[in-house]
């Protein structure tokens, strides 16, 4: 693995996040159907398409639109940049972002362990212990900007970052173990790393991950992302639910799928039912550290950032300065 030049590493850090986008975008109108219905209503995912009339989640969003994937990502970034780290100024962070969704009147608002984290702690519950049923994908689908702001050696600090940023919502072994793949693929990605490093990184940060977290009745993640990266059909063999044991292996197993394409896998997410946007804006984003901006679609991330309003580069460019202290103070 050669380390990027500057250039080239802000390039990657760039493609973390405009694939993460992408990624959403293109899973935005499938989200919650069966890989059936998608095909009866949009056949194959070509493309950003705006959602049917009445779609239980997206009804009224824009091709092209993003969702909650990208906003909390974008979200955890601010908070990340803001200072040292406090659980209750980021749970903060969270109701703010839903009361400001529901202001706009769309559906695709917090998750159900995130909800439920957060009303504990409203109630005055520990922020230690709201977590402790959050084993679904919230924490995963918006670390990434955790995989741009730390380099993925030494691991064990990474993990520890995660795991720290995910446990107001997401305390258990399942979440951490997953988002410690995600984050670790995403910083291999930055560093050099091709798609195969990647994700070959992200297993062992799910076994370490899931030593960070308390024990949840589940699979173990980085077995099935190992099982995941080897299948010719992931989605049939991980499944695509909002559970963070099936869609981040399963988004791992499209990276594989795809030699990782960023476009083409999100395709194919956006294809897969379930939780579509999740799993196509992780792959996304781990395909588009590894490939970096200049190697995605120009019109289609051009026609993505209008839509959107996106403003990425002065956050990649706070993320990618933490990251270089981090690499000094390893040196």
């Amino acid at each position: 693995m050669v380390e990027p030049t500057p250039d080239g590493q802000r390039d990657r850090a760039l493609g973390a996040l405009l694939g993460l986008a992408m990624g959403d975008a293109l899973g935005m109108p499938t989200q919650t159907l069966s890989a059936a219905e998608i095909r009866a209503r949009y056949g194959r995912i070509g493309g950003f398409q705006a959602p049917y009339a009445g779609h239980p989640v997206s009804h009224g969003l824009p091709a092209g639109a993003v969702t909650d994937d990208t906003e909390q990502a974008l979200l955890l970034a601010r908070r990340i940049l803001a200072g040292p780290w406090d659980d209750r100024a980021w749970a903060t962070d969270l109701l703010a972002w839903e009361a400001g969704v529901k202001a706009r009147g769309l559906r695709d608002l917090l998750g159900p362990s995130t909800k439920r984290a957060l009303e504990a702690l409203s109630a005055g519950a520990d922020p230690a212990e709201t977590g402790r049923q959050g084993t679904t994908n919230g924490a995963a689908m918006r670390i990434a900007p955790v995989g741009i702001a730390m380099p993925p050696d030494p691991l064990a600090d990474l993990v520890a970052t995660v795991a720290r940023t995910a446990r107001v919502t997401h305390a258990t072994a399942p979440a951490i173990a997953a988002a410690s793949a995600v984050a670790a693929a995403v910083s291999a990605g930055i560093a050099g790393a091709g798609w195969q490093a990647a994700c070959a990184l992200a297993i062992v940060a799910a076994r370490r991950g899931a030593l960070a977290g308390c024990w949840a009745e589940a699979a173990d993640v980085a077995t099935r992302i190992e099982a995941a990266c080897a299948a010719r059909d992931p989605v049939s063999l991980i499944g695509t639910s909002v559970m963070a044991t099936e869609s981040v292996p399963c988004a791992l197993g499209l990276v594989a799928l795809a030699e990782g394409d960023a476009w083409q896998a999100g395709c194919m997410a956006a294809e897969a039912g379930g939780d579509t946007d999740t799993i196509a804006a992780i792959a996304g984003a781990i395909c588009g550290a590894c490939q970096g901006s200049s190697a995605l679609p120009k019109e289609t991330v051009a026609f993505l950032v209008e839509v959107n309003g996106l403003v990425l580069e002065p956050l990649i460019d706070g993320l990618l300065a933490m990251r270089r202290m981090q690499d000094r103070g390893a040196a």
